[in-house]
């Protein structure tokens, strides 16, 4: 099995990891193709950054679930991805369908269990297509809310889109908050060198499940998937306000607001 990237130990505040039996947890100890994935990007990983990881336990070894991040560099997939297979689980992403019929690419895609994201039925609101074998399977889905790296001028998380709350109210899975912080050392957001020396540390702070037990029951209006996604992005920030031990802005950045397209570049 792929080696991981090196995590310090804890300070004495900081979580333990938990006793646990040596059969059947371990998702990333089953052969799959993974391994051959893992083999080369959590080796790269590990060579420029170390982890720093604050409630891993938050993180179930079993059974479906979400993972939202925050998103402020290009290498964030890599660097989440290569934590959450740390914890033993193998990370499925959110994936445009065109890419699943590539050759090669499209294979790995199926093979791993990627989850294609279909946008025929219609624009921001569609629903999330052919996603029931997370459930299904019981398997690990990162979804970033913001749905591209923040426009925030100081990397705070933006405003959400409301993919990933669909995602959990549709399927009734729980959805767990991520941050992290220090990979803009590794990779500036938009840049296109990554800094190997010195090795880095980036450091992830994971929190309790997001309560949207109050947009569970009823029909999916504009208004209850606004308020899970922002229910969502509050329990993102909060983490993220732990790491970097000061205060978010009160407002939520809304590139709509300040004239910043949705998707794209953004210098600032």
């Amino acid at each position: 099995m792929p080696k991981t990237p090196e995590e310090p130990d804890a300070a004495p505040h900081d979580d333990v990891e938990p006793h646990r039996p040596r059969r059947g947890l371990k998702e990333t100890m089953r052969p799959s193709v993974f391994w051959a994935m893992a083999g080369v990007v959590v080796p790269i990983v590990g060579s420029i950054a170390r982890f720093k990881v604050h409630g891993r336990e938050n993180l179930p070894l079993t059974g479906a679930y979400i993972i939202a991040p925050n998103h402020y560099s290009e290498i964030d997939p890599l660097v989440v991805g290569a934590m959450i297979w740390r914890r033993g689980r193998a990370p499925r992403f959110l994936a445009k369908e065109s890419l699943f019929s590539v050759p090669v690419v499209g294979w790995f895609l199926k093979r791993s269990g990627q989850v294609p994201v279909s946008r025929s039925h219609g624009g921001r609101g569609a629903p999330i297509a052919q996603a029931q074998h997370i459930v299904d399977d019981g398997s690990v889905v990162i979804v970033y809310p913001e749905g591209t790296l923040t426009r925030d001028p100081d990397l705070w998380p933006m405003r959400g889109k409301t993919g990933a709350a669909r995602l959990a109210l549709d399927y009734g899975i729980p959805v767990i908050p991520v941050a992290h912080w220090g990979t803009q050392q590794v990779m500036a957001r938009y840049s296109k060198k990554i800094s190997v020396f010195p090795r880095k540390t980036i450091t992830f702070s994971i929190g309790k499940p997001v309560d949207l037990s109050a947009y569970r029951d009823g029909p999916r209006t504009a208004t209850v998937l606004a308020g899970a996604t922002d229910a969502i992005m509050q329990s993102i920030t909060r983490e993220l306000e732990k790491l970097r031990g000061e205060k978010a802005p009160a407002k939520r950045w809304d590139p709509a607001e300040h004239a910043q397209s949705e998707t794209g570049r953004f210098e600032g």
